[in-house]
């Protein structure tokens, strides 16, 4: 990392994310170099240990598959991953570290919507290459998501009666137009997934949100990518769009990141000929239920605790959001 031989290191360890995904923390200090040099150093490491996501049973291991592998090469300057700077796994354990660079960029609800639109077309050029180009690497690689996990994801939650049942019911309090938004959804999800199906199918992170992307001096960094896998065309977008999303720009985004992702993406392959992008369908696909579960999660737990937490009123205001896009 520091490009020099090191003979001593002191160094402070800060929590930065810790739970199912993994463990995270920033090692920060100062390396002195055999001339006696004191060099600061920021180091992140990622500790990762088993265990299953539904029908994706070693994302756990991805991100440690994919740092080993030559993967990295397939970024550019503006779009990429943080440097690796040491992997290990114990196999004994089942439990990967990863020694990675620090970055601090904007992230999150920080990033201003040229940052959001910035991301969104250099996403685009990054698949639209990758799919231009089809490199060996990547056919090469196989622990990679698979393209129906998303249509699996959709379904699972279509068959829970936690969701399904409660928005056909009596006692459903989010307003029905919002209901009816998503029953259209499942009464046409045969054609939908026709016309997604007709997408090209390309490489996705899979969990392209804004916690898990970082703007620095105008390159998009994403973190992250133990769900990196096969997607449609389309599906990163719905997610840097509508997971947690920014409420009082949702729209404008929308309508700004969908052009500069296309236009991204046709400076290496032609999709002119696209004419639906099922952005706004791959959008209820993906986060409808799951906002209708979270909403039911924040009711439950304010009636709990009997606190009136505004999460519950978020989670509505959300698909509001995504029911004026399909009125655009």
């Amino acid at each position: 990392m520091l490009g020099t031989e090191i003979t001593n290191v002191d160094f402070q360890v800060t929590q930065l994310h810790g739970g199912t995904l993994g463990d995270v923390q920033l090692i920060t200090g100062n390396a002195t170099t055999v001339d006696v040099r004191k060099l600061p150093y920021q180091i992140v490491s990622k500790t990762q240990k088993k265990w299953e996501r539904y029908g994706d049973p070693d994302s756990w291991r991805r991100e440690y598959d994919l740092y080993q592998s030559n993967f990295g090469t397939l970024f550019s300057e503006s779009f990429r991953w943080p440097e690796c700077y040491h992997v290990e796994m114990n196999e004994e354990e089942n439990e990967s570290q990863i020694w990675m660079e620090y970055i601090e960029g904007v992230s999150g609800l920080d990033l201003t919507g040229d940052m959001y639109e910035r991301a969104a077309g250099e996403l685009g050029r990054f698949q639209g290459k990758l799919y231009a180009e089809q490199p060996v690497l990547l056919q090469n690689l196989t622990n990679l998501s698979k393209v129906e996990d998303m249509k699996n994801f959709y379904l699972r939650y279509r068959s829970w009666n936690r969701v399904y049942d409660y928005i056909r019911s009596e006692d459903c309090t989010i307003p029905q137009h919002l209901c009816k938004m998503l029953i259209d959804i499942d009464e046409n999800a045969d054609e939908i997934f026709n016309r997604i199906e007709q997408l090209p199918v390309v490489l996705c992170h899979r969990d392209f949100w804004v916690a898990n992307l970082l703007d620095l001096d105008g390159k998009s960094i994403v973190i992250d990518w133990d769900t990196a896998g096969w997607g449609y065309l389309g599906e990163d977008i719905a997610s840097l769009i509508a997971d947690e999303a920014d409420l009082e720009h949702m729209v404008e985004y929308y309508r700004k990141c969908i052009p500069a992702y296309y236009k991204g993406f046709s400076e290496y392959a032609d999709v002119s000929h696209i004419t639906d992008n099922c952005v706004y369908e791959l959008i209820l696909l993906m986060f409808g239920y799951r906002l209708v579960e979270w909403y039911r999660n924040a009711e439950e737990e304010n009636k709990l605790e009997e606190t009136d937490d505004e999460s519950a009123a978020q989670h509505v205001h959300t698909l509001q959001k995504v029911y004026e896009m399909g009125n655009l």
